[in-house]
C-alpha cells in the first residue's frame, strides 16, 4: 500500500498537506486534477499529469473539490484489523509507505512530529507481533506541499537536506523494526510529468531533469545514512517497470523500443550502478538541459547505489517508429500500440505473465544484483454480493500465472527474487484515476466513489487462495 491511497487522516495528529492531497477524485472518463489559488485569488484545478502550473501557484484544499486522499480507505484508524487480516493470509513482509508529512508537516520543520512518528511506531509493532516484516517507502507520491509551495520542491537541492533531515530521523527512531526500505516508489513517473512523483507542478524537461537528479542524489545518500545508522539495513530503488515489444520486425520498431526501454533503464542505471548512462547524458547534451553534475556528486552516487532492486509490473506495450494501423493501448504511465496476442484487463492494461518472466531476466542479467517484485496484481470491476461475498477470479487468474511466471524466472533462469508483494493487498484509492470502483485487493473496502460505505472489510475469494498460496510457496496455485 502506498500511505496516500490507504491511510486517510490527512490533517489528523499534526499532519500536513502532501502533493497527494490536493488531488481531486477521476476516473476512467475523466483526468485528476491538481488544485491551487494564484495571486488574483483565483481558484484552478489543472490535470494532474499534464500540470504547468505558474509561478504564483499556491497549491491547497479548497471546499468545492472531493480529494480521495483525505479518507482514503481509513487505514489510520483500522490497520490492526487489517493487519490482522494480512496475518490470517500469512504475510511475511508488509509492504507500506511512511507519509513524509506525518513526520514533518511542511517538510520544512528543524523537529519531527512526536505524534507521527508514534503512529508508525504502532503500526510496526503490530506488524512484527504477527511476525510480518515492514517494507517501508520512504517517499511513495507523498511529498510535502509546504516544500512546492515555498521552493518547488525536487527543483531545488534544498528539498534533499529536507529530505535527509527525514530519513535520519525514521531510521534512527525504527532501527530494529525496519530493516528493509526503499527510497523512491517508480521514480521514473518523473518522465510523465512533475507532480505524482515529485511535488513539482511542471513537465518543463530542464525542471524534470533537475528534479530527477536531486532524487537521484537523495537516494544514494538515504542508501548510504541508512547503512550507517544500522548495518543490517538493506536498501533498494523502485521502477515503474514497463516492458516493450517492438511491433514488428522492421529496425525502426527495434530502434523505437530500444528508446522506450530507456525510459525503465536510465533511473536504474543511476541508482544500480551509480552514474549517469551516456545515452542519457547525450540526450541533455542534445535538448539543451544542463543537470550540472559536480565531481562531488557524481562521486555521492558512485557511494550510495542500491542493495537491492524492485519494481512494479503490470503490464506489456508495443513499440513503433510510426504505425497508422495499430491500435493504441494505455496503461501504467505508459502510452504504445496494443498487442494482438494478449487480452487486456477492464481498464485496457494488456495481460501479460511472460513480460514478468522477461522483465526479470533481464534486470538481473544487466545488474546481478537481487529483485523485488513490489507491485503486481490487476484492477477489475468486484461486485459485493449478497452475504458479502466477493468472487474475483479475474484477480485469481492473473495472480497465479504472473506466480508462475517468477517461479520459471527463479527455476529455469537463475533469477534471485528475494520477495513478491502484490498491488494491492486491500482496496486503495487508485493513483491514476483516483477512484475506488478499480479493485486490486485481497480484501474488499466497503467505500464507493459516490461516498457510500462504511470502510467494511470484507474477503474475496482471493483471500483464501492467497493463503494457500503462502502456505505452500507458491507450489499450491489452484
Amino acid at each position: 500500500v502506498a500511505a496516500n491511497q490507504y491511510e486517510g487522516g490527512w490533517d489528523v495528529d499534526g499532519k500536513g498537506p502532501s502533493a497527494a492531497d490536493v488531488v481531486t477524485r477521476g476516473s476512467r472518463e475523466k483526468a485528476r486534477y491538481v488544485t491551487y489559488r494564484t495571486a488574483d485569488g483565483q481558484i484552478h484545478a489543472d490535470e494532474m499529469f499534464t500540470l504547468n502550473a505558474p509561478e504564483d501557484a499556491v497549491f491547497g484544499v479548497f471546499e468545492e473539490y472531493d480529494y480521495p486522499s483525505h479518507e482514503a480507505v481509513d487505514g489510520f484508524h483500522r490497520y490492526k484489523e487489517d493487519i490482522a487480516l494480512f496475518a490470517e493470509m500469512g504475510f511475511k513482509t508488509y509492504r507500506l509507505s511512511i507519509n513524509w508529512s506525518r513526520i514533518f508537516p511542511t517538510g520544512l520543520e528543524e523537529e519531527p512530529n512526536e505524534a507521527g512518528l508514534q503512529f508508525y511506531d504502532n503500526v510496526f509493532d503490530e506488524c512484527l507481533k504477527y511476525g510480518i516484516k515492514p517494507l517501508v517507502t520512504l517517499s511513495h507520491y507523498e511529498t510535502p506541499l509546504g516544500l512546492t509551495n515555498e521552493w518547488g520542491s525536487w527543483t531545488d537541492e534544498r528539498t534533499i537536506d529536507a529530505f535527509m533531515r527525514y530519513v535520519n530521523v525514521v531510521g534512527e527512531r525504527y532501527k530494529g523494526k525496519v530493516e528493509y526500505w526503499l527510497t523512491f516508489n517508480e521514480i521514473n513517473t518523473l518522465d510523465h510529468g512533475g507532480w505524482m512523483g515529485a511535488g513539482v507542478p511542471s513537465t518543463d524537461p530542464q525542471k524534470i531533469a533537475v528534479a530527477g537528479k536531486n532524487q537521484l542524489i537523495a537516494s544514494a545518500k538515504a542508501v548510504e545514512l541508512l547503512h550507517q545508522i544500522d548495518a543490517n539495513n538493506k536498501v533498494g530503488n523502485m521502477i515503474g517497470f514497463m516492458v516493450y515489444y517492438p511491433l514488428t520486425c522492421n529496425p525502426d520498431d527495434i530502434m523505437a523500443c530500444w528508446k522506450e526501454m530507456n525510459t525503465n533503464w536510465f533511473y536504474c542505471d543511476v541508482q544500480a550502478r551509480g552514474y549517469y548512462p551516456a545515452y542519457k547524458l547525450k540526450e541533455y547534451e542534445r535538448e539543451g538541459i544542463d543537470i550540472r553534475l559536480s565531481e562531488e556528486e557524481k562521486e555521492t552516487l558512485r557511494k550510495g547505489t542500491v542493495d537491492f532492486i524492485s519494481f512494479s509490473y503490470y503490464m506489456t506495450n508495443c513499440a513503433a517508429e510510426k504505425s497508422d494501423a495499430a491500435e493504441s493501448s494505455i496503461g501504467n504511465m505508459s502510452m504504445g500500440f496494443k498487442n494482438p496476442y494478449l487480452k487486456a484487463s477492464d481498464w485496457g492494461w494488456q495481460i501479460d505473465p511472460t513480460g514478468l518472466r522477461y522483465a526479470l531476466d533481464i534486470m538481473y542479467d544487466r545488474y546481478q544484483k537481487p529483485l523485488m517484485v513490489v507491485e503486481n496484481g490487476v484492477g477489475t470491476q468486484d461486485i459485493l454480493e449478497e452475504g458479502n461475498v466477493i468472487h474475483d477470479q479475474a484477480h485469481i487468474e492473473y495472480l497465479r500465472d504472473h506466480i508462475k511466471a517468477m517461479d520459471d524466472a527463479i527455476n529455469i533462469d537463475g533469477v534471485e527474487l528475494w520477495g513478491y508483494t502484490p498491488w494491492g493487498c486491500i482496496d486503495l484509492v487508485s493513483a491514476s484515476t483516483g477512484e475506488m470502483h478499480k479493485r486490486y485487493g485481497f480484501i474488499y473496502v466497503d467505500y464507493q466513489d459516490d461516498g457510500t460505505g462504511e470502510g467494511a472489510r470484507h474477503k474475496k475469494d482471493s483471500f483464501d487462495w492467497y493463503k494457500k498460496v503462502i502456505a505452500s510457496n507458491g507450489e499450491d496455485l489452484d
